[in-house]
């Protein structure tokens, strides 16, 4: 068809705020690798009100439609508490993002690319970050590696024409987070299990699980070590209070006690370590919905979940630690508490850590050393308006 045929248009009303959400099941109707998120978290996370991330940040979604067909959509958004982030840390003034991008073919791919661009550009923004859709701490990046197996659970999927697609309207690339996959049930080597060893007879470190009944209170803890150990990271956009009580409402049917690790040096918070079960490996059979009988298989799963993967999507070690032994040593005593109770418990078999920004030297050396691989690449890319 020709390039006039398409057309975009911002989403309005709740008839184009399905189409927008819905697209998917039909652009991935044969990947198999493709897990349908639920429906109704999608539309939580578009609709200001719902998500807090709409507390500091706006959007606008497009959509772009041939013949009354729909094959693209598009967000563009501005986080406001981004824009005063250092500008080298990734973020910074006049910084806004694309994300949410799907697109049938490249021709609509780079209209909405543009489209997105110009809603920025109106906005007073200088730079694009994308895709992150919507905040930094939910689905960053577009996946250039990886496809042929699914995403874990909170973790993004798409066409591997989109690199392309990105790639050729002017987009390169700033950042790569990448993540690591790990068989859980063979030991890991010789010097590491010393290392745990070592950590296990010191008196000063303990290792404890988080107390659920006391579950506002950890979560203050959590928050506290991640601000102070992320706060240099590139990307990184403080948490606010009403995103962390949203998030922590979300996860709390998936969050178990034995999966989650405090390291504490001396009496002191230091490190922590958060694991969840693979929630898409009893979502995927839903196809989005939980009624009228998704529910009743997701209750029984979440009663006693057994997941062959484990995602370790959060891990922190206070920076003034960041630098000593002692890092290395909380971090792969958590890593093996949590092992042997996801084995013990879960009936797992195979762990997942991510993401981690390429430049993480720390994280990354110690992916290595229990004898993990990168078995998935998102790749952020930034572009001058």
């Amino acid at each position: 068809m020709a390039q006039s045929d398409l057309v975009i248009t911002p989403v309005s009303g709740k008839a184009d705020l399905k189409a927008f959400i819905d697209l998917p099941w039909r652009l991935y109707a044969n990947d198999p690798a493709w897990v349908p998120p639920l429906k109704a978290e999608v539309k939580e996370l578009l609709t200001p009100g719902k998500n807090p991330f709409f507390g500091h940040a706006e959007a606008q979604y497009f959509l772009a439609r041939r013949g009354g067909t729909v094959v693209g959509r598009i967000s563009a958004h501005i986080d406001h508490l981004a824009l005063e982030q250092p500008v080298e840390q990734g973020m910074g003034p006049g910084t806004g993002n694309f994300g949410l991008f799907e697109a049938e073919d490249a021709e609509t791919g780079k209209a909405l690319i543009a489209t997105a661009e110009d809603w920025l550009r109106a906005k007073g923004m200088t730079r694009v970050l994308g895709p992150i859709s919507l905040s930094i701490w939910e689905e960053p990046g577009l996946l250039i590696a990886g496809h042929d197996h699914p995403p874990t659970v909170m973790m993004g999927h798409n066409s591997p024409a989109y690199q392309a697609m990105i790639e050729g309207t002017g987009y390169v690339p700033v950042k790569q987070l990448k993540t690591y996959e790990l068989d859980i049930t063979r030991d890991f080597p010789p010097l590491i299990q010393r290392i745990i060893k070592s950590g296990e007879n010191n008196d000063r470190i303990r290792i404890r699980r988080v107390d659920k009944s006391k579950f506002d209170a950890e979560a203050a803890t959590i928050l506290a070590i991640l601000n102070d150990a992320w706060g240099n990271n590139w990307g990184f956009v403080p948490i606010t209070d009403a995103e962390i009580a949203h998030t922590g409402k979300k996860l709390k049917p998936i969050v178990f006690e034995d999966l989650i690790m405090v390291a504490e040096l001396d009496g002191e918070p230091v490190a922590f370590m958060m694991t969840l079960p693979d929630l898409n490996e009893a979502t995927k059979s839903l196809n989005g919905a939980l009624f009228p009988f998704g529910w009743i298989k997701l209750l029984r799963w979440l009663r006693k979940p057994q997941a062959r993967t484990m995602r370790v999507p959060l891990m922190g070690v206070v920076q003034r630690l960041q630098s000593s032994r002692m890092a290395g040593q909380l971090a792969f005593m958590m890593i093996e508490t949590i092992r042997r109770q996801a084995i013990a418990d879960y009936g797992s078999t195979r762990g997942e850590i991510g993401w981690v920004l390429d430049d993480n030297q720390g994280m990354n050396g110690i992916a290595e050393a229990i004898n993990s691989t990168v078995n998935k690449i998102y790749q952020i890319y930034e572009k001058p308006l």
